[in-house]
């Protein structure tokens, strides 16, 4: 049976900018492997309403997960929980339950819940809260999409309180075989063995350090007698 999949939309004009470099799909790519959920697409779009409605109903219509991240703050551009709302059609105010979590918060920190704070306790109807034990402003899901905050911090936290409540697969597994040799000596051999083994992925990853250059050939998939039987085969391929 195959593995559930996951699709990922990172939400922001400081991503598309360059002002910020984006780490989180990385995390989520990692975390996401480990759990056996293939994540097989990744889309980054700016803070426009229209795309961002246009992306999450797209996602969640062909992969079983959807996760997003960024847009969830207090300020005036964080609108990535109107655009899920509007996206299932769903209605959006203050919860009381976000509230309490929020007003929990600032007055451990002797900080006003103010107007602009309170934002981040508007959610979707019908949207479950996903726990932030960094700094109290819950992320949401809804339906199939996971929604998350931009902060690396808080989003590997989000994304931890929400794996276990997802059905996972088989955990990719992987094997690398670092080769001191030019691709074009490597792709024949490699080539043959990926024919061989039509159930796992190989791949070619070129490197140039130092003055060495080669490649890093990986073999993945989920059973390690067919990955050991490859990696055997590729090395002898290339002896």
């Amino acid at each position: 049976m195959p593995n559930p999949t996951a699709a990922m939309l990172v939400i922001g004009d400081e991503i598309l900018s360059g002002r910020t470099r984006d780490s989180n799909m990385n995390h989520l790519a990692k975390a996401l492997t480990a759990a056996g959920i293939d994540l097989k697409e990744a889309r980054v779009v700016g803070d426009e309403r229209g795309t961002i409605i246009a992306a999450v109903q797209a996602l969640s219509k062909v992969y079983d997960n959807v996760f997003t991240s960024g847009g969830i703050g207090p300020t005036h551009d964080d609108i990535t929980a109107d655009c899920i709302a509007a996206a299932f059609d769903r209605d959006i105010d203050v919860r009381e339950d976000a509230r309490a979590m929020l007003q929990a918060h600032y007055d451990r920190a002797g900080t006003e819940l103010n107007a602009a704070r309170l934002r981040m306790a508007r959610i979707p109807d019908g949207a479950t809260l996903i726990d932030n034990p960094v700094s109290a402003a819950p992320g949401f899901t809804l339906e199939n999409v996971h929604v998350m905050a931009g902060v690396p911090a808080v989003f590997e936290a989000m994304v931890a309180s929400v794996l276990p409540t997802l059905t996972g697969g088989d955990p990719l597994i992987s094997q690398t075989l670092r080769v001191e040799r030019g691709e074009g000596d490597l792709a024949g051999p490699l080539g043959l063995v990926a024919q061989r083994y039509p159930l796992l992925s190989l791949g070619s990853y070129p490197f140039q350090k130092d003055g060495i250059f080669g490649a890093h050939l990986v073999v993945r998939g989920h059973d390690t007698s067919m990955i050991e039987a490859a990696m055997a085969d590729l090395r002898a391929a290339l002896a």
